[in-house]
């Protein structure tokens, strides 16, 4: 992307937090999907691709004490499987480029590589686009449901979120877990020190990477996000635009 087109590029959002509502806001849409170390190094070539290796990708594994089970890889579009590919971004090195157009991820690498994973988009996906930063990244984070979701649904209710006065701190929520619709990694999106609101995460739901759903912020299979998430430093720079990234 031009130099002059990133620094006219400027997050947008349908709503702003305010400095003392942050808190609530933030744990409000927390809740935007459905109920349902090191960096390693960077090879000098690309990864091998195939099915072996997309099966011990994506295969069965314990991570925090929980068993993920295998996806199936043969329902999936292969092209939404994680694979290294030529940088179509243009980003410098170690930036998050996500192009909601096409659902896809990239991690941008040396050498004019990037890795590639599909994602599922709801609502919330589609609502901004700019420039920010991963301030904060949670293993398996709780998940607070929003007031209108509770209204739809009266049994989410024990998960409600709960401010202490006494500690400032919030309370209840749904424990990380294989059923919490943020899956196994949440990567929190901030600009200027903000909450977006914005999340990329992990989902138990498979089946809707590369779809557009009614609900839901970024998407991604368990097994990706977390691979996602160890390769990412808190600080890391993210964009999210919806088209002009030439696919490859």
């Amino acid at each position: 992307m031009p130099s002059d087109k990133k620094s006219s590029i400027s997050l947008t959002r349908r709503r702003f937090l305010s400095a003392t509502g942050a808190g609530a806001a933030a744990l409000t849409l927390s809740g935007c999907v459905t109920v349902p170390s090191d960096a390693p190094p960077v090879p000098a070539r690309p990864e091998p691709t195939g099915p072996a290796h997309y099966r011990a990708m994506y295969g069965a594994m314990v991570d925090g004490g929980f068993e993920l089970p295998a996806i199936p890889i043969d329902k999936i579009d292969p092209r939404y499987l994680r694979q290294e590919v030529a940088d179509p971004t243009g980003e410098r090195p170690g930036t998050i480029v996500v192009d909601t157009s096409q659902h896809f991820l990239y991690l941008v690498r040396e050498r004019g590589r990037a890795l590639r994973y599909g994602v599922g988009l709801g609502r919330a996906g589609f609502e901004w686009a700019g420039r920010a930063e991963i301030a904060r990244k949670q293993h398996w984070p709780k998940w607070f449901p929003p007031a209108e979701m509770i209204e739809r649904q009266p049994e989410l209710e024990k998960y409600a979120a709960v401010f202490d006065k006494k500690t400032g701190t919030w309370n209840g929520g749904m424990e990380g877990g294989l059923q919490n619709p943020l899956g196994a990694r949440a990567l929190y999106i901030y600009q200027d020190g903000k909450d977006t609101l914005y999340r990329v995460h992990g989902s138990p739901e498979w089946w809707t990477i590369g779809k557009s759903v009614s609900s839901g912020c970024v998407r991604m299979i368990n097994q990706d996000v977390i691979d996602l998430y160890d390769r990412v430093p808190e600080g890391s720079p993210i964009l999210v635009t919806g088209g002009g990234i030439r696919t490859v």
